[in-house]
């Protein structure tokens, strides 16, 4: 790092949290109805003086997505570095999606989401037989074409949507959607499919991790891009007839351009995708690719069978220029918390020089006070109900969606209907498509200022229900949006819950968490785990110390008759110490001293840079 990095990062930091004003304590020990923490013992003078500085706190951020270059093909047995695996751990495999590689042997740097997909295996042998680890990177056309086997090296010629190569073509490069599936992962219908925002997902052996090639999930060699006419024609009845005219004619000229000179999929499938435990059904969801370009929204939902036979298809167009991330469904709805987008034209230049990320296009629109939710109907029933599906229900608060645990309806006293989601939002001035992560394309290092500024903390990712009171024809009598715990208002993402109550009404939601200790990360990367109690807005944490860091809980059921009978898997990153520890959390001990079950360490050769999204498949 040069000096003039490290004055720079000084000031940001020093600014933000100086200790005098911004530095948090600890959360407080509590018997009922508030936080609930348990750490393990802090260092103490020297040592956790180096823990807490400005460079220490610099070089643990830009570890955490240090690459990965070699694979473990053949499973490797982890050592148990604390406790014990218990005997009721259902075998099964807990997959961790997320990248692998950022930097090649050229120069150049990528922003994490643009990362190698690099996928990882913990397999479960159940009844005391411990657990093997193995991970590979997922074999796409951009892999194949960027890493040479033969000479164990790596030149990027894709550029991504959110990079610039400092040692490749900039401009003129038109290799923009670079496939990398390192975004989620799924096992479903016998097949283990590694999927990205940006294009078809990949299939992976279940157990060997070969990859086995793209998988054609939404037909798409078989014209699976045309709009549903049906659904188009009634969006079209909402705008004035010349300005609808003018967007199918942009977008008639935008589909060549897109898919013939930058490769882009017709349709591009979402990396979050659902499952309908009542149902046993795979719910996915599929834009258009010109739709980041234009002020109209194609969505179209797939709900696929446990053998991958598709049993419903439905199309909707917005008129909204909207991103989703994630998403999530109810028996009679699809639910879309929109997040308002604009073409940022001085942005697009920028980015067709090849100075500027080809995400320089688009820019946040904050213009609207609210967040739109979007019901659209998924049954029968919610299409009969009347309503007008294409006018959102305009929640009070502006907030950017980023992930979302669950959603249920329950009848009401009234004969309607109430909808509740438990999610993550951030700000919209928080937001920022340049410097996600803290990606600087000018240099090669990721600046933590970004993700911790001081006034982040009401900005960065928090905890909320939404509630939507519907009456007997699906008309929106009420929205509300309050916090998911009034005991919790850090920065938390990554809500998860116990599976099995998917789609109904939850009690507890398990998420990752910043606890606020760290004077120089207090926000992210996150440290702990917060398990909320929805019923009374209780919340207990659990938090490691030192320079530690956690990525997102999973939550394994093991068939008990409560909703907490389970345990929370997570990965640990001792990036100063270049390890990593799969730790099992018994999920009705968070906030109590005995809720690390078992630490399971990962070779130190083998160790990862941060995940993104995992999946546990029972055995």
């Amino acid at each position: 790092m040069s000096p003039h990095t490290i004055a720079a990062t000084h000031a940001v930091l020093h600014h933000h949290h100086h200790p005098r004003h911004h530095r948090a304590p600890p959360p407080r020990r509590c018997s009922r109805g508030g936080v609930r923490a348990v750490r393990a013992t802090p260092a103490s003078g020297a040592a956790a003086a180096a823990m807490d500085s400005l460079s220490a706190a610099f070089w643990d951020y830009n570890l955490l997505f240090r690459s990965q270059r070699a694979e473990c093909r053949d499973p490797v047995a982890l050592r148990v570095a604390e406790g014990a695996i218990p005997p009721d751990f259902p075998a099964g495999t807990y997959y961790l999606a997320g990248p692998g590689m950022f930097t090649d042997d050229h120069g150049s740097t990528v922003h994490p989401l643009d990362g190698h997909g690099y996928l990882r295996a913990f397999r479960f042998g159940g009844a005391g037989e411990g657990a093997r680890y193995s991970a590979r990177y997922v074999e796409t056309a951009a892999k194949r074409e960027e890493h040479d086997a033969g000479a164990a090296s790596w030149r990027f010629t894709h550029r991504g949507p959110f990079s610039v190569l400092q040692g490749g073509a900039r401009v003129g490069n038109v290799k923009v959607m670079k496939n990398v599936a390192n975004t989620s992962v799924l096992r479903w219908g016998g097949r283990v499919l590694c999927l990205w925002e940006g294009g078809e997902p990949y299939e992976l052996h279940p157990r060997t991790l070969e990859t086995l090639g793209p998988f054609d999930i939404l037909g798409l060699g078989a014209g699976g891009a045309a709009p549903d006419g049906d659904a188009a024609e009634r969006h079209r009845r909402r705008r004035p007839w010349l300005q609808e005219a003018a967007i199918d004619v942009a977008a008639r000229l935008l589909r060549p351009v897109l898919s013939g000179v930058f490769r882009m999929p017709a349709r591009r499938l979402l990396a979050h995708y659902k499952i309908d435990p009542e149902r046993n059904r795979l719910l996915m969801v599929a834009c258009n690719a010109e739709d980041m370009l234009l002020p109209r929204s194609n969505f179209t939902f797939y709900e696929f069978d446990a053998d991958f036979a598709l049993v419903q298809k439905r199309e909707f167009v917005l008129p909204d220029h909207l991103m989703i991330h994630d998403w999530t469904f109810t028996d009679k709805h699809y639910v879309l918390l929109g997040n308002r987008i604009k073409l940022d034209v001085p942005g697009s230049l920028m980015a067709l020089t090849g100075t500027h990320p080809m995400i320089a296009a688009l820019a946040v629109d904050p213009s609207r006070q609210s967040t739109p939710v979007y019901l659209l109907p998924r049954s029968p029933e919610a299409e009969a109900g009347g309503r007008d599906w294409s006018v959102p229900v305009e929640a009070p608060p502006q907030m950017w969606s980023v992930h979302v645990g669950n959603a249920f309806e329950e009848p009401d006293a009234r004969g309607g209907t109430t909808l509740r989601l438990h999610m993550s939002g951030c700000s919209y001035q928080w937001f920022h498509f340049h410097r996600m992560f803290g990606y600087n394309w000018m240099n090669k290092k990721l600046d933590p200022a970004f993700m911790n500024a001081a006034k982040g903390r009401e900005l960065l990712p928090r905890l909320v229900q939404v509630s939507i009171d519907l009456d007997k024809g699906g008309a929106c009598r009420e929205c509300s949006v309050r916090r998911l715990s009034d005991q919790w208002t850090r920065p938390a993402d990554f809500p998860a819950i116990n599976p099995s109550f998917a789609n109904r009404r939850n009690r507890f939601v398990y998420s990752g968490a910043a606890s606020g200790s760290r004077r120089f990360l207090p926000f992210f990367p996150f440290d702990s785990v917060v398990k909320v109690d929805v019923s009374d807005g209780s919340a207990r944490l659990w938090s490691v110390a030192g320079r530690k860091f956690v990525g997102e809980p999973v939550f394994v059921p093991t068939g008990g008759r409560e909703e907490d009978d389970g345990y929370v898997l997570l990965v640990e990153y001792a990036v100063s110490d270049h390890r990593c520890h799969l730790v099992v959390l018994d999920a009705r001990k968070i906030g109590e001293s005995n809720a690390v079950v078992a630490k399971l360490e990962v070779p130190k050769h083998l160790t990862f840079p941060m995940g993104f999204h995992g999946f546990w498949a029972d055995e």
